[in-house]
């Protein structure tokens, strides 16, 4: 089933290609996959979006969301602001 998409992802996802990262939406994959792959300066990045408005526990990762990140060889990162994404991107 696929998940919801977090308040923060349009604005998020906007920003991103505003400064001129490629930015393909894959949350829709479900089973636990990350929300966006992000392309910037030859590389490629996997970001789950929480949104910081929304209560600590509702912040947490799925158990879906923890399996996948368990299962995964590379790397993937938790954010939830832009801010947060530009340190990792730096």
């Amino acid at each position: 089933m696929p998940k919801r998409v977090d308040a923060n992802q349009k604005p998020i996802t906007d920003l991103l290609r505003e400064q001129g990262c490629s930015v393909q939406p894959i949350h829709e994959l479900g089973d636990g996959a990350p929300d966006l792959l992000v392309g910037y300066m030859g590389r490629n990045y996997l970001f789950e979006l929480k949104n910081p408005d929304k209560p600590f526990s509702r912040r947490q990762l799925t158990n879906d969301e923890r399996d996948w990140h368990k299962r995964w060889k590379g790397q993937v990162n938790v954010v939830h602001t832009i801010d947060e994404i530009w340190v990792i991107l730096q």
